[in-house]
């Protein structure tokens, strides 16, 4: 598969944030991923997902949502991996971005969101209603996203592990305050990280079928 792939600066406020575009010949769509607190774009589940995406034809962003300074500081006080405002301001600034490039400009946009990247990814979606088709959640905390939830208009999909009880329960809290389509997909034996073996797949499946639905074949 001929993949275009490069390393980019996305100007989000008065940072510049750091991410990895990769967009396989006539793309299909494009999915910028939120990481989970924490984490950055080099998160090894998130960059199994994006792979299985591209295998399929989905152009991937992967960005990290703080800046190298905000991360050192974040090590320490674990405050910003929490400001869903701020990371959700930044999620938007990806969407423009995207919208902005001749070569994503035109394709369907979806957002990918782990952990709490979850809740900035749907506050985009909130912010940018016109422009995100679709929105994955993997063992997220969509319930972060407060008031914005109501203003989503794409449609949602939340991946839980089975075994992840207390994140299944706000999962389920946060299916019922959002108005857009939405279904929760339970993948049974995995944990919050979905470590065990082939349930990070199953994830990935579920996302990449959601997210083909975004622009789907002639």
């Amino acid at each position: 598969m001929a993949l275009a792939s490069e390393a980019v600066s996305i100007a989000a406020g008065e940072v510049t944030l750091a991410g990895d575009l990769a967009l396989p010949r006539d793309a299909r769509g494009v999915v910028a991923f939120a990481h989970g607190s924490g984490s950055s774009r080099h998160s090894p589940r998130n960059r199994a997902v994006a792979g299985a995406l591209r295998e399929a034809g989905l152009g991937t962003l992967l960005m990290d949502l703080l800046t190298a300074a905000e991360e050192r500081v974040d090590m320490v006080t674990a405050e910003l991996r929490f400001d869903i405002p701020l990371l959700g301001r930044r999620m938007t600034a990806a969407v423009d971005w995207l919208r902005g490039r001749r070569d994503t400009g035109g394709l369907p946009v979806g957002l990918f969101g782990a952990s709490t990247g979850a809740a900035a990814a749907l506050v985009a979606a909130a912010e940018r209603a016109e422009e995100v088709r679709a929105v994955v959640s993997r063992g997220g905390r969509p319930d972060l996203a407060g008031a914005a939830l109501a203003g989503v208009r794409a449609p949602v999909l939340l991946v839980v592990g089975g075994r992840d009880h207390d994140v299944l329960r706000l999962n389920e809290e946060a299916a019922r305050q959002l108005t857009a389509p939405c279904e929760l997909r339970v993948i049974p034996g995995a944990t919050h990280l979905f470590e065990e073996p082939g349930t990070l797949e199953q994830a990935a499946d579920a996302a990449r079928d959601w997210f083909l639905q975004m622009s789907p074949e002639p």
